[in-house]
């Protein structure tokens, strides 16, 4: 046999800002009394605080939100699984930031850290009316409004980047440790980004350098999903006075950024029903649908996460992994042994086994494949692995 061809690299996937992991976790920020702890409220079916002055969230809320999957509720009914587990979405509610937040005022301090223990944001902003919910800055402006967060979370980085520079500007200066000369010039990149009004996440870097920034984890690294607030009345007729304005800003400093609009009144009001015939009958009288399952989604995607399956009688489980992926890697989320002993993927694509209708016809059209080391594994990927387990046995997992 022909000695095998070394990995060099190529294929694999560009590096990721941020950490890595798949327990990551996406905050929810905006000013206070925007309809933060609300939409947390409804996104997560508990009761988290939401009254109508600021500061009221203090601590942070955390909780697990299911992710929505027709693949996944697919599987459960054609294996009818004892035990089904889905994939979850971590949500952190956290205070509403205010002007000057980066120097401490509104509690500040303690909200920005909540944010940097994050690893991406929704970013709630507020285009509704309501006299009776006070606004923080006197009077609703949104593009205004996501200028205030926008700036106060780069002035927070360019404080954390100002003091690690200084130490850095001498020992690099003096030559004294000329293996700091790459960390210094990334974080030079980082604040001349930063002074001139930009987030991190609005730069190119290159592998090493991103490899310096996760040793930082600036917030303004972090992926941002704009999430506008709106009356019901403007969720359901899709318009708002605000929104020409929302559009412009988003345009002029997040150009091809996600913007998800959403009314916290209306899924309120979804969530108060009892059954699931009056929630879609109420969707159906409104003309409008929920926007949670678009959120849910897109926040998860936002976190570079995917997941594969793992079906049988036994259980559906949805396996969380990074984009990216390798088949020995994924199969240690499962289990650590399976890693180490592992030894095949039997892959089936979800559309092919949706198609087919069962694994035995997925075979039989050829669309069950055997898979190596090197096989990345893609999201929605039905897997069976085959490991030893040890002492000569071997394991399998499906």
């Amino acid at each position: 046999m022909p000695p095998k061809k070394k990995d060099d690299g190529a294929n694999a996937p560009p590096p990721l800002i941020g950490r890595i992991g798949t327990n990551l976790k996406i905050g929810i920020v905006g000013l206070p009394n925007v309809g933060k702890s609300t939409f947390f409220n409804v996104l997560t079916k508990s009761q988290a605080n939401a009254e109508n002055f600021p500061f009221c969230t203090i601590d942070p809320n955390e909780s697990r939100v299911p992710v929505p999957d027709e693949r996944y509720n697919f599987l459960c009914e054609h294996y009818q699984p004892a035990s089904k587990v889905p994939a979850f979405l971590n949500v952190v509610d956290i205070a509403g930031l205010v002007k000057g937040a980066h120097e401490g005022k509104g509690l500040g301090n303690a909200f920005l850290s909540n944010i940097k223990a994050c690893d991406a944001i929704f970013h709630v902003v507020r285009a509704f009316s309501d006299e009776e919910v006070i606004h923080v800055e006197g009077d609703v402006d949104p593009s205004r409004d996501l200028q205030i967060i926008h700036d106060e979370l780069r002035l927070k980085d360019l404080e954390a980047v100002n003091k690690q520079l200084e130490p850095l500007e001498r020992t690099v200066g003096r030559g004294s440790d000329k293996g700091k000369k790459p960390e210094y010039e990334c974080l030079k990149k980082v604040h001349e980004c930063l002074n001139s009004g930009k987030w991190v996440r609005n730069l190119h870097f290159d592998a090493k350098e991103i490899d310096i920034l996760n040793q930082h984890l600036f917030i303004t690294a972090k992926p941002v999903i704009y999430l506008v607030n709106m009356s019901e009345k403007d969720y359901i007729r899709k318009k708002n006075k605000w929104l020409p304005k929302i559009k412009e800003w988003v345009d002029s400093n997040e150009a091809g950024a996600t913007v998800i609009l959403f009314s916290a009144a209306f899924e309120l009001n979804l969530l108060d029903l009892q059954t699931e015939e009056e929630k879609q009958a109420y969707i159906k009288e409104k003309g409008a649908p929920s926007a949670l399952e678009k959120i849910v989604v897109t926040g998860y995607k936002a976190l570079g996460l995917i997941y594969f399956f793992t079906g049988g009688k036994d259980e559906v489980k949805c396996w969380t992994i990074q984009k990216g992926t390798k088949a020995p890697q994924a199969a240690g989320r499962i289990h650590t042994d399976m890693e180490k002993g592992f030894i095949m993927a039997e892959v089936m694509a979800y559309n092919d086994f949706h198609e087919a209708g069962s694994d035995a016809a997925c075979k039989a059209a050829g669309k069950y494949k055997q898979k190596g080391r090197e096989y990345v594994v893609e999201d929605g990927d039905i897997i069976f692995y085959k490991f030893n387990a040890g002492a000569g046995l071997t394991g399998k997992k499906k």
